[in-house]
């Protein structure tokens, strides 16, 4: 067989068995959502798109980037996306900015480009950002709205955080024991039958931060059990980006991406659900 065939037929296999693979990844990811009743929202949907950026509604269940359990993430569904909609063949751009953990839902943003990619981790890393969730918690807080900050830190082996110092200011940190500063403001929206619908403006983005602080007060976020809730939802908690506010990173163009809540938060009464989108920008 002439070494040019050969080698056609070997790729062809080579490509075959990739994508038997991701596909494989695909329908195990899939049947592990649907395993805990999140399939009401679709795998993909797209909030907000141009050359530059993608903003995609992760539903609860699906991973933001591939880690060790090899399922299909919000990063390969995105990949795949592009490559069939513009028609690209090979391997496609797709910039990790910011993530939200595998239980959380809501508005997930990536970089189309290398040049986006840098501006918009830029802006995550200063904290430029608004980020908005919504959090269903047992209990209700102690005031109508308010600021938590704390001091937290994360234990890598068991990937838990925890408060090391609360309501301190900047200049008392005990640098020696790797901790650091938290910070949201919430507000409760309604309160019904022992929990609470809070909005929550995350200021700083640290690991878990919403889910410790809320937790450390007496209010875990519902289906939250690693952090103290005592309700059960099949993995996912009542924990949703609701609003992503970013400069945009070519234009001088504020942009504001939402998402609806989940459909599967009907059970808490406190929430109307949508399937429509909305996305709106303003100019500076």
């Amino acid at each position: 067989m002439p070494a040019r065939k050969h080698d056609a037929i070997a790729n062809s296999l080579n490509m075959s068995t990739r994508c038997a693979s991701y596909w494989h990844r695909v329908v195990r990811s899939q049947n592990r959502v649907r395993e805990w009743g999140l399939m009401a929202a679709p795998p993909l949907q797209v909030l907000f798109e141009d050359n530059h950026c993608l903003a995609l509604l992760k539903p609860a269940g699906l991973l933001s980037m591939g880690d060790a359990t090899g399922d299909v993430s919000a990063v390969d569904l995105a990949r795949d996306y592009l490559r069939e909609k513009y028609d690209k063949p090979g391997n496609v751009f797709v910039g990790v900015v910011h993530r939200l953990d595998r239980p959380v839902s809501g508005v997930l943003l990536f970089a189309r480009t290398s040049k986006a990619a840098s501006r918009l981790s830029e802006q995550f890393r200063k904290h430029s950002t608004r980020k908005v969730y919504h959090a269903v918690v047992e209990g209700r807080p102690p005031q109508k709205q308010g600021e938590l900050v704390d001091w937290l830190v994360k234990s890598e082996a068991s990937n838990v955080s925890r408060v090391a110092k609360q309501n301190l200011g900047a200049h008392e940190r005990d640098h020696a024991d790797g901790s650091k500063e938290s910070r949201l403001t919430y507000q409760c929206l309604k309160t019904s039958a022992g929990i609470s619908l809070l909005e929550i403006d995350l200021q700083t983005g640290r690991s878990h931060q919403i889910r410790v602080q809320l937790s450390s007060r007496d209010m875990p976020i519902c289906g939250d059990t690693k952090y103290g809730s005592k309700s059960r939802l099949d993995g996912w908690l009542a924990l949703h980006a609701a609003s992503l506010t970013f400069e945009h990173p070519t234009r001088q163009e504020s942009i504001t991406v939402t998402a609806p809540h989940p459909t599967n938060w009907d059970r808490f009464r406190l929430t109307k659900t949508a399937s429509s989108q909305e996305v709106s920008s303003q100019k500076r």
